[in-house]
């Protein structure tokens, strides 16, 4: 055998064995499979219960509501009749009052510190105000319409009428990011008023009785809050107009509801569905 065939020989039964080697150690170890995605959780139901009931101005066309310090704060809307308003809750009286100018059609409410931020409809325009005084600071501009807002702590949250939260830094007003709301069937459109409730956004859907839970963070619908029946029908004898106005009271875990030109404001409960 020569010398050269030898050396091939060598050095091909050296390949067999790391070959080998190789196979042996990837069969001893196990495959690593992909964790799987996780499941969303199933979307919650709640109807309601009633615990109080108090007056609300019938002539009140709610567009924005919320409760701070022991008293009401609400947006009004329609032209030449929007307004800022702080009322007393137990008896609905107006305690303070602003009107916007004829042009504006005035929308949703925050709180931000001492400031209240109020949205008009299809005028591009926002007011900030003293919370005592009710005293215009400054206004602020936005393209879309202008429907519902809250305030969670970190960020201004608008919606426009569609399935779209728009975030914006509540001191410059500029918009910092955006989210599309979505539950199992889809996305979730016509958002309306808007309250930020223990870590949730809830959201009016305009012409329907339900408010809407949503993860902010994801868009995602968590639950759904059907208000139907509501009003009795001896309230539905007057005109009203659909349920819009969400306030919630963090220190005592209140959550109140109500409508434009609704005759009532209503403290409820939330009560599991299954």
């Amino acid at each position: 055998m020569s010398r050269i065939f030898k050396v091939f020989l060598i050095g091909l039964l050296l390949l067999a064995g790391a070959a080998l080697a190789c196979s042996s150690s990837e069969t001893e170890q196990p495959l690593l499979k992909p964790s799987p995605s996780p499941t969303p959780a199933a979307i919650s139901y709640y109807g309601y219960e009633v615990v109080h009931v108090y007056p609300h101005d019938p002539g009140a066309f709610t567009e924005g509501l919320a409760y701070e310090d022991g008293v009401l704060y609400e947006g009004t809307g329609r032209v030449g009749h929007s307004s800022l308003r702080k009322v007393e809750l137990e008896t609905g009286k107006v305690l303070q009052k602003v009107d916007l100018t004829p042009q504006y059609y005035g929308e949703g409410i925050a709180i931000y510190g001492q400031e209240i931020v109020q949205l008009t409809w299809q005028q591009h325009t926002g007011f900030v105000y003293d919370k005592n005084s009710f005293a215009l600071l400054r206004e602020f501009d936005y393209p879309t319409e202008g429907w519902g807002i809250t305030y969670d702590g970190q960020r201004l949250i608008m919606s426009d009428g569609t399935s779209t939260l728009h975030f914006l830094d509540p001191e410059t007003f500029k918009e910092i990011g955006s989210v599309q709301v979505f539950d199992d069937s889809g996305p979730v459109s016509s958002l309306n008023e808007l309250e930020y409730v223990d870590g949730e956004v809830y959201a009016n859907v305009w012409l329907t009785d339900r408010i809407a839970m949503i993860d902010s963070r994801t868009g995602r619908v968590l639950g759904w809050i059907d208000l139907t029946g509501l009003l009795s029908a001896a309230d539905l004898s007057q005109p009203v107009n659909v349920l819009n106005g969400i306030a919630y009271d963090a220190e005592h875990d209140r959550l109140f509801v109500t409508g434009k030109l609704w005759p009532k404001l209503f403290e409820i409960k939330l009560v599991p569905q299954h």
